[in-house]
């Protein structure tokens, strides 16, 4: 790792990406920290529900899932095991790490989305590892550029923000108190719509930490994880660095760069989307105990897991952004 001041962007995309990178590692994310797909099989069965309703819509029993940032394969993995009995699926993981031994032979491992499918495309925690530069107002409250030591992740301030990502700063994050932080999205809006113009008929779903225009936090979202713990943001290759993602400015960005997108984006909470999937964690009845003590101890793990994906203050706060595309 080179020990010059570098952008965050630039900075972070070595530290997860480049050789030795974070996201190169055997074990891959599952092994530092659990996403909705590590939490319970619940979410990859509720996803199965999904896609055989983009199925229904399609009016087709063969249908492509594709996994953005897929990890090691283990949504795929579990959306495979649940998909009713008819429904034939082609499946693709996206990822820029290598194929994990062992992986179900049915998994296409690829670098980019496939072009031209119809179905769902399905990012679950992908967007907020894009990298996006960190700026800083300054004690005039000036925006500026946050220049990062990889070693140590020292950090000190740069030039001004300008061009683009000024524009990008006024529209979606404005700041103006000095000492107050934003990640621009540019590179997520960017990443984003390229997905979603993948597809040529379906649903397009990116599930992430999020925030809005108007709820923004004022000193930006950038942290890193190591080993289960959330830990200072350091880009040397040791730990993920994450920044919530700005999901109506990914929206506005479909909206205004694919001519296929049918209709208003829909943006909702977890909590929201599940439970419209059939998740729900309210206990069982305790009738059940006595007529099936074996399945009353099923349901109640069940219900225990359903309570955590869709818990306020945890997963269930998480933003879920859906565009349709192309014509019904």
């Amino acid at each position: 790792m080179t020990d010059e001041w570098r952008g965050w962007r630039e900075a972070a995309e070595t530290a997860l990406y480049g050789d030795g990178g974070f996201y190169r590692s055997p074990e891959g994310p599952a092994g530092h920290f659990r996403t909705s797909v590590h939490a319970s099989p619940l979410f990859a069965a509720a996803v199965a529900r999904l896609l055989a309703s983009t199925a229904d819509e399609l009016d087709t029993d063969t249908v492509a899932l594709v996994d953005v940032g897929a990890g090691r394969g283990e949504l795929l993995t579990g959306v495979l095991a649940a998909v009713p009995a008819g429904l034939r699926v082609a499946a693709y993981a996206v990822e820029r790490a290598g194929r994990p031994p062992g992986l179900d032979a049915r998994i296409v491992w690829c670098a980019e989305p496939p072009q031209g499918v119809r179905g769902m495309l399905f990012a679950n925690e992908w967007l907020d590892n894009v990298p996006a530069e960190v700026v800083q107002a300054d004690g005039d409250g000036v925006a500026r550029y946050v220049r990062v030591r990889a070693s140590d992740g020292a950090e000190r301030l740069g030039p001004p923000v300008s061009g683009a990502d000024a524009d990008w700063l006024e529209r979606w994050w404005p700041l103006s108190a000095p000492g107050g932080r934003a990640e621009i999205g540019r590179t997520r809006d960017a990443a984003w719509a390229r997905a979603v113009s993948s597809l040529s008929a379906g649903l397009a779903v990116a599930v992430d930490y999020a925030h809005v225009r108007g709820a923004r936090p004022l000193f930006g979202t950038l942290t890193g994880f190591r080993d289960g713990r959330e830990v200072r943001a350091v880009p040397d290759g040791s730990c993920d660095l994450t920044a919530h993602v700005a999901l109506d400015a990914c929206a506005a960005a479909v909206e205004r760069e694919v001519p296929a997108a049918a209709g208003p984006p829909e943006l909702t909470d977890q909590r929201s989307a599940l439970r419209g999937l059939g998740v729900e964690g309210g206990r069982p009845p305790l009738s059940l105990a006595a007529a099936d003590p074996a399945g009353y101890l099923r349901a109640l793990s069940a219900a225990g897991e359903a309570a955590e994906l869709t818990a306020r203050g945890g997963l269930g706060d998480f933003g879920w952004l859906l565009h349709r595309v192309g014509a019904r």
